[in-house]
């Protein structure tokens, strides 16, 4: 695999920069070295568009799409530049449909909860299966995406959560509007300066669509869950892999 055109490098983060829920001094560091090299980190991930705020603002990215596609922040001549899926009001209309399944979520699954961080959120539902309540079996995991699809919302599982959510858009379609209206340029005609990294089934469009495309070892536990594995699955788990990733980015 020849990573020496690389310019970007797309990455989520919860389990492929972290690592047992922490951001390493490591992993961090290598964020700082690869923008001192001149690529640029675009995170691409599940979290809430509070914490996408800061990270926009405060970590050495260009830009970031959060809540698994539903928008885009890119902070930029010291002003937050916010693109989303849709309008407000559809999004309050989709609001309340996702309230009708948090109640079923809850009373069909003993043992899950809304995620910690669902208030600050503004287009998903999140709900945890391992972050902060006991791990539960990979069958209560899928019931809770079946009863998302049953409601017709999409459903994507994460390493910590299921989040699901209406609307036709994921991680990939989000990064292809940002790199067209932002970067002015089409992804699939820049595959050779494009690299990803993540750990989870709802990464499955970007290890699909990326020639360049990297799964951190902890992405073995789903592997039969893909039908579009990562193209090279590294060593390291989480954090470990990231840093891992990020020497041979270096080396090129």
């Amino acid at each position: 695999m020849d990573l020496s055109k690389v310019k970007y490098l797309f990455t989520d983060i919860d389990d492929t920069l972290t690592l047992h829920g922490q951001l390493p001094h490591d992993s961090y560091k290598a964020l700082w070295d690869l923008k001192e090299a001149g690529i640029e980190i675009i995170p691409i991930t599940g979290r809430p568009a509070g914490w996408c705020e800061m990270i926009a603002r405060m970590w050495p990215v260009k830009a970031i799409v959060g809540e698994n596609g539903a928008f885009y922040f890119h902070y930029t001549d010291k002003k937050m530049h916010r693109s989303y899926f849709c309008d407000e009001a559809t999004r309050l209309q989709n609001q309340k449909k996702l309230e009708a399944i948090k109640q079923e979520v809850l009373k069909e699954v003993p043992g899950t909860a809304v995620a910690s961080d669902q208030f600050c959120r503004l287009f998903d539902l999140a709900i945890d299966f391992c972050e902060d309540v006991e791990p539960l079996p990979k069958s209560d995991v899928l019931k809770i995406a079946d009863i998302y699809k049953k409601h017709g919302a999409v459903a994507k599982i994460s390493s910590i959560h299921v989040n699901g959510w209406y609307g036709d858009y994921d991680k990939l379609s989000c990064c292809k509007d940002y790199c067209k209206d932002v970067l002015g340029f089409d992804i699939a005609e820049k595959q050779s300066e494009i690299a990803f990294i993540g750990d989870s089934p709802n990464d499955e469009p970007m290890f699909g669509f990326f020639d360049n495309s990297f799964g951190v070892s902890n992405i073995s536990q789903f592997l039969d869950q893909l039908k579009t594995p990562p193209k090279t699955v590294l060593k390291g788990d989480g954090s470990h892999g990231f840093c891992e990733l990020t020497e041979m980015l270096l080396k090129k």
